[in-house]
């Protein structure tokens, strides 16, 4: 359904915040709608993970494999995490693209010397190391409503009594949901057999065209050429005569073109067919289009 993305300075009081709209939020939602949190703490990450680089980064991956694993269309869900990188901001929108869902930020806001304050009066085991904690608020990169991972957003000024529990729910409930675009899609995978039939295809098709020419003895134009007993298309053969040689690069070319296709996946919905008919359908149009004069 909707996805929220709290950012802000290290100690800031986020999940002060987080606590304030998730008992705001609640009463607003239709009853089908669950709220769920998730946050460093739920799933059992110390902050002294952000003293290292190299351990930030599977605590990250872990939250994100946490993200995608709760997010839902019945759900909203609240992210609360420091989230500084707009890079991550960025994968948690796409995320929730993919699944359809409404998004939106909010940034809570509190001076550098206030996080300080706060971290050091921390008695519950979560406070930052005092490097670590100067190094996360040089490294924070502030969201922006410009851009479209951080929008809409919400900012939460330390002075403002409660967060706009209304507005946002009015983002997260009646907001536009922006469909999938071919960056977040996932790949549509070919079938296991597809390499076998574009190489068997191109393979026959090659074979049928030197006979179809060798009983035009050169002739050109258009030719039927049977590639199985249940399989038949219809090439147009240029006037002059074709080299093996010529064709195996040919084949080559569009073998490995479409191989990429093959391993990596395509976005393309629907416009990759990898049955013998399609596959040797392509193939005739890349000969004829290369073949010519």
């Amino acid at each position: 359904m909707a996805l929220i993305t709290f950012a802000g300075y290290p100690a800031s009081g986020k999940s002060a915040r987080v606590a304030e709209l998730t008992a705001q939020l609640a009463p607003l939602l239709p009853p089908h709608l669950s709220l769920r949190v998730v946050s460093d703490d739920s799933l059992g990450i110390p902050p002294t993970v952000y003293d290292d680089s190299r351990a930030e980064k599977p605590a990250r991956a872990a939250l994100f494999t946490a993200i995608q694993r709760l997010m839902a269309q019945d759900t909203v869900l609240i992210v609360d995490a420091p989230n500084y990188i707009k890079g991550f901001r960025y994968q948690i929108y796409c995320a929730a693209r993919e699944m359809k869902l409404r998004v939106c930020t909010v940034y809570v806001v509190a001076t550098p010397d206030l996080c300080r304050q706060w971290n050091a009066s921390r008695s519950d085991g979560r406070a930052y190391a005092s490097e670590t904690l100067e190094n996360l608020l040089v490294r924070f990169e502030e969201p922006s409503s410009m851009v479209r991972w951080d929008s809409p957003l919400f900012t939460v000024l330390w002075t403002e009594e409660s967060v706009p529990a209304a507005e946002i729910a009015q983002a997260i409930l009646t907001g536009s949901v922006k469909p999938p675009n071919s960056g977040t899609l996932a790949a549509a995978k070919a079938p296991s057999d597809a390499l076998h039939i574009l190489e068997q295809t191109s393979t026959a098709l090659i074979s049928a065209i030197m006979d179809a020419q060798a009983a035009t003895q050169g002739s050109g134009g258009l030719v039927t050429l049977p590639l199985s007993t249940s399989l038949k298309v219809q090439m147009k053969l240029p006037t002059r005569n074709i080299t093996l040689s010529q064709l195996q690069r040919l084949k080559r070319q569009f073998v490995t073109v479409h191989k990429k296709a093959i391993t990596l996946g395509t976005t393309e919905k629907g416009a990759v067919n990898w049955a013998e008919q399609s596959v040797a359908d392509k193939f005739v149009s890349y000969l004829e289009e290369n073949l010519k004069p």
